[in-house]
């Protein structure tokens, strides 16, 4: 016998073998029996569409790691913490993301950079910050390495999801938890930003209106629960929040002092960049991909910031918030 015919025989018996399988998992109405109807429940494919999505998201953070990976190997420090600033600038070309949005004459980016300055907000007024952060994540606090407080939403982190801390408290029965001093002191900060930023970016400050999200951080070397955790991905401000036409950061706590890792990292094609936080320090910059960036993992202790963002768009402003 031939070796061509063997393998069509052989092919044809497996053949005839799956066929009388199939026959003998079915049941007296045709259907297939339960051992076939378990091994085939509607979950399998979403696991797999879901295992397919995850190659996806694999595949296109490979390519954006490679960016910042590559700009590692020539990192640069723009802002040390051990350094004080008045202002230290960073220009670089706007990119083409703002004509993808209306744009508002006299406020939309046309000069872009990144800019970080010291003593524009002291040290006691940082540690006034400071507390109002912890006072509200007290009640909260992810699972995982990062935790957000948003106080004009009352949006607090807490286990895998979120709460809402005004309610919370109403529901407890709870007496608030921050003070008419406090609420001064983060509109005050809040009022001072917008006016530092309208100067430096030449922009009215009547155009220039606080947006959402603006809220405290929080993060440790905690392993990320979920993927609110993973703050660390590079990102775009203005592609992730469409809102954002200039960001800003105050910084809580010291890099190297109170957390090591941490560090604030724009990438760019030369190399990366990096701010190294500083109690009181302030960043800010445009939001377009002109400013690419992403933070270090924690390794060590706790780092906290307040992140506070602008927009052109009146549509999209909001008002400071009411502690009570």
């Amino acid at each position: 016998m031939s070796a061509t015919r063997k393998r069509k025989e052989s092919k044809k018996k497996a053949q005839n073998t799956d066929d009388k399988e199939l026959e003998n998992n079915v049941d007296e109405k045709g259907r297939p029996s339960r051992e076939v109807r378990t091994t085939t429940d509607p979950s399998i494919y979403k696991k797999a569409a879901s295992r397919a999505l995850v190659r996806v998201v694999f595949i296109a953070l490979f390519l954006i790691g490679l960016m910042f990976i590559r700009g590692k190997e020539d990192m640069k420090t723009l802002a040390k913490q051990s350094e004080k600033y008045t202002k230290k600038t960073f220009q670089t070309s706007c990119s083409k993301d703002y004509d993808d949005y209306k744009r508002f004459k006299g406020c939309t980016p046309v000069r872009c950079g990144r800019i970080v300055m010291d003593g524009v907000i002291s040290e006691p007024e940082a540690r006034g910050l400071l507390s109002i952060a912890k006072k509200g994540l007290a009640y909260g606090g992810s699972y995982g390495g990062a935790s957000i407080l948003d106080l004009h939403s009352g949006a607090l982190s807490k286990g895998s999801s979120f709460i809402n801390l005004y309610k919370f408290l109403e529901n407890e029965e709870l007496d608030p938890i921050f003070s008419k001093r406090d609420e001064q002191l983060y509109t005050t900060i809040k009022n001072r930003i917008k006016a530092v930023i309208a100067t430096e970016f030449a922009i009215k400050p009547s155009r220039l209106h606080l947006t959402h999200p603006t809220f405290f951080s929080r993060m440790t070397s905690a392993p990320a629960q979920t993927v609110h955790d993973e703050y660390w991905h590079p990102h775009i401000d203005k592609i992730t929040y469409e809102t954002f036409d200039y960001t800003s950061l105050v910084y809580l706590t010291d890099y190297s002092k109170d957390f090591t890792g941490g560090r604030f990292v724009f990438v760019d094609k030369e190399g990366n960049w990096t701010v190294e936080p500083k109690v009181g320090r302030l960043s800010f910059f445009t939001s377009g991909s002109e400013n690419l960036h992403y933070v270090e993992k924690v390794a060590s202790g706790t780092r906290y910031a307040i992140t506070v963002s602008f927009t052109c768009d009146e549509d999209h402003a909001i008002g400071d918030p009411n502690f009570s």
